[in-house]
């Protein structure tokens, strides 16, 4: 019997060292766990930045002369008409197209690329000289004389023009407009009437790093 009580006792106090170890190992977690919890270090900084938007705008003056008709044209004859071509927007651009479409009925006028309207566009350093009785003037630069466009069929689509002063931001051309009707035009032309649009487009200059 004393045997027996001994083994019991040993039993009791290893399960009771157990125990109490096991609760003093959780308290000490637990507070290292708090010291995580509310001990930690922080810091912040900011800043902001402003993105505006550039605009691309190209305009015909108010001394837009291609709304002006032309009648009693024969072989031979030419119109001139002259425009300002503006950028007015605060970026230059990266190129100037213009497109040319014929409204209303067909004719020969405008779909003859050989012997219908033929088309020049020049530009002059300085405002046009007019001559003339409207709406049959002419006009003169006595500044200097540049190719917009070299003499082509007056119809086309997106045609490159070159040498403006209007691909950089705030500058204007002063452009002449010239529609001619070549001498091989026959009697197939006579009567004959075309409306034109013009249209210009610029794009945007090259992305760059901003």
């Amino acid at each position: 019997m004393a045997r027996t009580a001994r083994t019991s006792r040993i039993t009791m106090k290893s399960t009771s060292g157990k125990v109490l170890a096991s609760v003093v190992l959780l308290g000490v977690a637990a507070s290292v766990a708090g010291l995580g919890t509310y001990g930690s270090f922080t810091s912040t900084t900011s800043a902001s930045e402003t993105v505006t938007a550039g605009t691309v705008d190209i305009q015909l003056g108010a001394a837009n002369r291609l709304t002006v008709p032309a009648t009693g044209v024969v072989p031979g004859d030419s119109i001139q008409r002259v425009a300002t071509l503006t950028n007015a927007g605060n970026q230059n651009f990266g190129g100037v197209t213009l497109t040319t479409t014929a409204t209303g009925a067909p004719s020969r006028l405008t779909t003859d690329a050989a012997n219908g309207l033929q088309l020049t566009v020049d530009a002059c350093s300085i405002p046009w000289t007019e001559a003339g009785t409207a709406p049959a003037n002419t006009y003169t630069c006595g500044g200097t004389l540049s190719t917009v466009l070299a003499t082509r069929s007056i119809i086309g689509p997106d045609v490159a023009l070159n040498n403006l002063a209007s691909m950089t931001s705030t500058k204007a051309d002063n452009l002449r407009i010239t529609a001619a009707l070549p001498t091989a035009a026959d009697n197939a032309f006579q009567g004959l009437s075309s409306t034109v649009d013009f249209a210009f487009t610029a794009t945007q200059r090259a992305a760059t790093n901003r």
